[in-house]
């Protein structure tokens, strides 16, 4: 294989490299992220689901979700063993309270997001899709300081 000087001016050398045990602690964090991502997608639209409609019934949120019917049964069968979600007979999906405690941090890290790419100049639209992603994997630190830059730049 030939490599330019301009791939190599691109990777990292050795010494540029975390140490392995601080490399695999991001790439374990990584993919908790990933992981919490889906329940923590579920618990932010059965929420939204009860504020509009006062009801999260599976068919609506697999349709919202663009997945299969017996996908949301089993998503939400794993937020039931989380103790985030139980359900009615006839009567649709409802948080409990951990999961309402969840889904209104779900939602301020989402708005803090959304509003820092807007801030930053992306248009509204582009910030809500992006935010999907970065909002399960940002820290507590960071969102921290977004949220301070945000009341920094407030009206400006």
């Amino acid at each position: 294989m030939v490599t330019s000087a301009s791939d190599n001016a691109e990777r990292p050398t050795l010494a540029e490299m975390p140490d392995e045990a601080e490399h695999a602690l991001r790439f374990t964090r990584a993919r908790e992220a990933q992981s919490n991502a889906l329940i923590e997608d579920y618990v932010e639209l059965i929420a939204d689901l009860l504020l509009t409609t006062r009801e999260a019934r599976t068919t609506d949120i697999a349709r919202r979700f663009g997945v299969s019917h017996p996908t949301a049964i089993k998503n939400i069968a794993r937020l039931k063993s989380a103790g985030l979600v139980e359900s009615r007979p006839y009567r649709g999906v409802f948080l409990t309270e951990e999961g309402e405690q969840l889904a209104q941090q779900v939602r301020r890290r989402h708005r803090i997001v959304v509003d820092l790419l807007v801030c930053l100049g992306v248009p509204t639209e582009t910030a809500e899709l992006d935010s999907e992603g970065i909002e399960h994997h940002i820290s507590s630190d960071t969102l921290a300081v977004f949220e301070r830059f945000l009341q920094s730049h407030a009206g400006k």
